[in-house]
């Protein structure tokens, strides 16, 4: 067998063991996630790498000269993002070969996805693999390899029921919303941030009858295109708070570096609203929210882990799809594997 391909590996952590506030330390912001790549890719024996990285996992694939760098990268990264390298072993995960190719598989294919078989996370991955493939960091394995995941994610698609049933994070915001408010059509929304999930959360509250939306954005322009989309208006980000007391539901979805929303902000805003509650929806990592507001009376917070967790509880009943899909992406990574070491084999006759 191939050396190269013995080489073959990911490392990486993501919300099925590791819980939001250790995934808040492991969290990067996109440019950090680049400069990451770049500097992976100018370390001694990596051939090739790519970093995926959002809100629910952070994971670095990569070839390599011998499988031992990746106890490297793991100790690069921990020096990186200041983390006790004993923290990061307890949560982080690795798989190297053909294990590699069946995981790479099953997160395209959202089986891996915190919400199961979701589609984002085809096109997150998608957007990485672009990226490095244009900063050269990816080569002829790494391209093969997440060029076939994207086929095997549509076949496993089209032919099982994975995506049937599904409820995404939005409809469960709007089903939470409407126990709080009843009628939502008197409800004021004010979405923070302009991440995709925040946009699709307040289309589907504004899709039950939710039309008055604010958004408020550290780019004002990026604000006022969304507010124009969403039929509502722009807030500039620096007087948000001041008119907090005015919305009845709140969607966080910022790439702020820490809280932005601490209790005594939350506080101050519910005492000039009696009465009325507030329901906040946390979808940023790290959190926005500070969950010490939970404590404060009619305010009902929410962050990633509790949407999923509601949006996931007709899993049994997708159980059978979802192994005959397992099964349809074990096909596709053996095959890919052989296809990998035929190649390899070739080039080094």
């Amino acid at each position: 067998m191939s050396d190269v391909l013995q080489s073959l590996f990911v490392l990486g952590t993501s919300h099925h063991a590791t819980p939001l506030d250790v995934r808040e330390r492991f969290a990067l912001t996109q440019p950090q996630a680049l400069e990451l790549q770049q500097r992976l890719h100018g370390h001694e024996g990596i051939r090739e790498c790519l970093v995926l990285n959002t809100c629910n996992r952070l994971e670095i694939y990569g070839l390599a000269d011998r499988i031992e760098r990746v106890d490297e990268i793991r100790e690069l990264f921990c020096e990186k993002q200041n983390v006790p390298i004993e923290l990061f072993q307890q949560y982080a995960y690795s798989h190297n070969n053909l294990e590699a190719l069946q995981h790479v598989l099953e997160v395209s294919t959202g089986l891996d996805s915190q919400m199961v078989g979701e589609t984002e996370i085809l096109g997150q991955l998608k957007q990485a693999y672009t990226k490095a493939r244009d900063a050269k960091c990816t080569g002829n394995v790494l391209n093969r390899l997440f060029e076939k995941s994207f086929q095997a994610a549509k076949a496993a698609r089209s032919q099982t029921g994975i995506t049937r049933g599904q409820i995404s994070i939005g409809n469960v915001a709007v089903d939470l919303a409407s126990r709080i408010f009843g009628q939502l059509s008197k409800s004021r929304v004010l979405l923070l941030g302009s991440g995709e999930v925040g946009e699709k959360t307040a289309q589907a509250l504004k899709s039950r009858g939710a039309d008055d939306i604010a958004v408020s954005s550290r780019t004002f322009e990026n604000a006022h295109k969304l507010a124009h989309e969403l039929g509502g208006s722009a807030i500039d980000f620096e007087d948000f708070k001041a008119q907090l007391e005015h919305f009845d539901i709140v969607i966080c979805s910022t790439a702020a570096p820490g809280t932005i929303l601490d209790r005594s902000i939350i506080a101050q805003s519910m005492k000039r609203r009696p009465e009325r509650p507030c329901f906040l929806i946390d979808l940023a990592l790290p959190r926005d929210i500070d969950p010490a507001v939970e404590d404060i009376e009619n305010v009902y917070l929410y962050n990633l882990d509790d949407l999923s967790t509601i949006a996931n509880e007709n899993l049994t009943a997708r159980k059978a799809e979802i192994d005959n899909a397992r099964e349809i992406l074990k096909k596709h990574a053996w095959n890919l594997w052989l296809q990998l070491r035929r190649r390899e084999l070739m080039r080094n006759i």
